[in-house]
């Protein structure tokens, strides 16, 4: 049974910090690319982060280019998003993807929510 598992998220002051995490299981890790998405209430969920399976590669969102990042642990089967210098504007849900894109392979996560609020 393939399972993402988010983890991490809360209730930050403008100017914080958090640390996401995502445990996969179920499926090889190793090989497929890992994203992280947010979406926010009335809006439609955004890519934020995305990683390449082997690492080597990465894309932010011009939103948070410069204040998250996005990495892996494959021994771990677990992905990271570090966001520093949070802004109200970066509160959502926030969702971990897997995806095969040759296999035509997505998973998702059941999202952990983060709220920047003063």
């Amino acid at each position: 049974q393939v399972q993402l598992v988010e983890s991490g998220g809360g209730l930050v002051q403008p100017g914080g910090s958090l640390r996401l995490s995502c445990a996969g299981s179920g499926f090889r890790f190793a090989w497929y690319a890992m994203s992280w998405h947010r979406q926010a209430p009335g809006k439609e969920r955004e890519l934020v982060a995305r990683l390449t399976s082997d690492g080597g590669n990465t894309n932010y969102a011009d939103s948070v280019k410069g204040r998250f990042t996005i990495s892996r642990d494959n021994a771990k089967s677990t992905v990271y998003l570090q966001m520093d210098s949070l802004k109200l504007e970066d509160t959502a849900v926030y969702y971990c993807n897997a995806d095969w894109r040759i296999a035509g392979r997505s998973y998702w996560g059941q999202g952990t929510q983060v709220t920047v609020s003063s």
